[in-house]
């Protein structure tokens, strides 16, 4: 019964005219600029306070972003490992390698290294007491003889990152408690850029920030993990057969490698936005649902267009974001269709 007659009295409250409600809404140039000072200010504190927190595991973070490149590397190498056992296997059988010897090899990710040896002291070293060499003297030091070893790659610096300057460790360790402080403060930072839009809305359409704003960290932060779990590996292993196709071996660098983790998961976090944006316009009649349909090709070129800006150069990851930014886009055609716009008589706030 409360609820009816307070809808009943909402009902009878006079409608204020337009233009009392863009009074109450208008902000001067400067006060926008003084609500864009203070939102960066807050979120920069925000910022700083989770790269505090980042400083003390950023270690911990180094090692975890290396993950996927070490992955790619270690498959890049076992496969290479496979090319050559293929190539040598007339010779390996030869040697005495049985074809149950080269699979244990394969299974446990063994690289096969040529190395050349002193027959005479690999004998002194083993404790035989033999005549080596050439002529039987003894004399093993004219002749090196080529014998196969078998390293794990896991434990093969190749497969590792470098540095190649004393203070680059320190930077790394500084953009990683940075990215930690990013992750961790990004509700804070959502918060204020969505508090500086709300400032230039009005009143009615002010509630949309607020329902929104859980939707859009969490497509974010969906973005940046499909960019760290579903896109990265397969980048790599992409961008890595140009390597084996040239003969080109890789030797990463760790201060590239993080710039590619922070670019990324990024773009994908910030592209990812895109149904969360198309019904915030839909809602606040900057666009319908029928102009959205009218335009999907075009859309659908822009978003190419955005996905090879927010991503590496290279085809594979501008696919990779491209494909299902392409299916967001229709995703928020369903979702305005889904919530459509309220088209009843705006009422005013309570007093």
């Amino acid at each position: 019964m409360k609820i009816a007659q307070r809808l009943k009295e909402l009902i009878r409250i006079p409608r204020k005219s337009d233009e009392d409600l863009f009074r109450e809404s208008t902000m001067t140039f400067g006060e926008h600029l003084e609500e864009l000072r203070g939102c960066l200010f807050r979120a920069l504190m925000g910022l700083l306070v989770g790269f505090l927190i980042g400083l003390f595991v950023s270690d911990q973070v180094v090692n975890w972003i290396q993950l996927p490149l070490r992955r790619a590397l270690i498959q890049y190498y076992a496969d290479q490992a496979d090319r050559i056992v293929a190539a040598r296997l007339k010779e390996l059988t030869e040697l005495g390698y049985t074809e149950d010897v080269l699979k244990e090899a394969q299974t446990q990710r063994m690289f096969p290294e040529r190395i050349f040896v002193n027959p005479a002291e690999l004998a002194r070293r083993l404790g035989m007491d033999a005549k080596l060499g050439e002529g039987g003297n003894g004399d093993g030091n004219k002749h090196l003889v080529e014998i196969t070893m078998w390293r794990p790659i896991e434990e093969d610096r190749r497969v590792r990152t470098a540095s190649l300057n004393a203070h680059e460790a320190f930077a790394i360790y500084v953009k990683a408690a940075l990215l930690v402080g990013a992750v961790l403060a990004s509700p804070w930072i959502f918060l204020q850029i969505w508090r500086f839009v709300a400032a230039g809305l009005y009143w009615h359409e002010r509630k949309f920030v607020y329902i929104f704003l859980p939707f859009s960290l969490g497509l974010f932060l969906a973005g940046a993990a499909a960019a760290f779990f579903v896109v990265f590996e397969p980048v790599l292993q992409f961008l890595l057969t140009f390597n084996a196709w040239l003969n080109i071996d890789p030797e990463p660098r760790i201060s590239e490698w993080l710039n590619f983790v922070l670019i990324l998961p990024l773009g994908f976090g910030i592209t990812f936005q895109l149904p969360l944006v198309m019904l915030f316009l839909e809602r606040i009649g900057v666009f319908t649902v029928q102009n959205y349909l009218n335009q999907w090709r075009i859309a659908v070129v822009v978003i190419f267009t955005l996905a090879m800006l927010f991503t590496p150069p290279d085809p594979w990851s501008m696919i990779a974001m491209a494909i299902p930014l392409s299916g967001l886009y229709f995703g928020g055609i369903l979702l305005c269709k889904l919530l459509p716009r309220r088209t009843s008589p705006i009422l005013p706030p309570p007093s």
